[in-house]
Formats: structure tokens, sequence, C-alpha cells
């Protein structure tokens, strides 16, 4: 059975640099009907381990490490032996909400993971965090970017970590030479694509966020 795509969405906070807001965030799951992986354990394990109903979690999977990203991540693996990755570069934000815990094993630029059959391909994007990463799944016409890139723009850069002209080289070099028809699940609000986004780059670049 080819993989799927699935989306939920869950509500809680994001807190950095002694600010705090209320967010929502898109959880996505990739599997099938015996195998899935989560990407980005947001705020609610319990509405993701339902939304899995049952399958095999192989892994958790952090674009970065903002607490929004990671917050159910240790009890969404403790309650289903999934194991947690992250960009290395990340773990300085991922201590600063798991001081107790550590992610199982790192995310490295060009990785390949497999689930379900399906190839999830590591890109690194630094720029709204250090570690940031995006997964590509050329089989599914499909990159999840986290808060690297969303219908509109780059990610936020004004906070610790992040470095506008960072995003804009990765979003340039590693997200805009992807196929044009390739849709981008963001990690807040709507999906996009690639086509529809790269005309606006030099307007990104202008505005400087």
């Amino acid at each position: 059975m080819t993989a799927r795509i699935e989306h939920l969405v869950t509500s809680g906070m994001f807190s950095l640099d002694g600010g705090t807001w209320d967010v929502d965030n898109n959880v996505w799951i990739v599997g099938d009907d015996e195998d899935a992986v989560v990407i980005d354990a947001a705020h609610d394990a319990d509405a993701i381990l339902a939304a899995l109903g049952g399958r095999r979690l192989r892994a958790v999977l952090c674009t970065h490490a903002h607490n929004d990203h990671i917050d159910a991540a240790p009890a969404l693996a403790s309650r289903t032996g999934a194991r947690i990755l992250l960009h290395p570069d990340d773990l300085p934000l991922w201590k600063q909400t798991h001081p107790d815990s550590a992610p199982d094993a790192p995310l490295a630029d060009g990785q390949v993971l497999t689930i379900a059959g399906t190839d999830l391909t590591v890109l690194h994007t630094p720029g709204h965090a250090p570690g940031a990463v995006c997964l590509y799944a050329p089989d599914l016409g499909t990159v999840f970017t986290g808060d690297t890139l969303f219908r509109g723009g780059p990610g936020a850069t004004g906070r610790s970590f992040s470095d506008f002209p960072t995003i804009i080289d990765s979003i340039r070099d590693r997200l805009l030479t992807l196929p044009p028809a390739t849709r981008v699940h963001t990690g807040h609000g709507e999906s996009t694509t690639i086509g529809e986004e790269a005309p606006h780059l030099e307007e990104w670049i202008a505005r400087g966020h």
C-alpha cells in the first residue's frame, strides 16, 4: 500500500526569548495502514495517538526544536516506542524545552528515511532555526517545510537562533529548486506549492522578512 498523508491541527503555546503566544500547529502523519511517522509532535500526544489509530509509530521527525513543534514528542515517543529524530544544530533549542531528555538520533542533510515504501529526504534548511530541516517526498509530490517556508514567505527570523539571509539562502537553494507542482505542507497555516511561492522571492528579500 502506498503511503498517504494525514493532517492534524493542535493548539498550544509558543515560547521564546521571554514571550509566549497562542499558536495552532500542523501535525503531519505519513504512512499506511500499519506503519507511520509523525512530523512535528505538537502540543497534544493524546490527539496524535488517536489520529494514528493503533498503527506502529516508527519515528517522530522534528523539523526544528522550537517548543511548539516538540513539546509532545517525549510523551508520544514513550507511549509508542518511536524514536525522536532532530538535526543536532537544534539541540540548544531542544534543551530549553526538554532539559532532562535528548532526541534518540540525528537528522542529517541528504539522509533518506523510508516509511511504507515512500522515501523522505532530509534537506537541511537553516535560518528559522540552526537545525531546521524540510522533508521531501518526491513520490508524494510533497515537501514538509516546518517553519522554513509558508504560503506568503519565509518563516520568522526576528528571534534568537534565527537569521534572515540564511533562511533566504535555504529557500532559494534547497526549496525553490524543487518541481513547481510540489505541494508545500507547512508547520502552521495553509499549504501552498513551490510554483506559487517561487515568483515572490525578490519581494521577500526587499521587505526583509
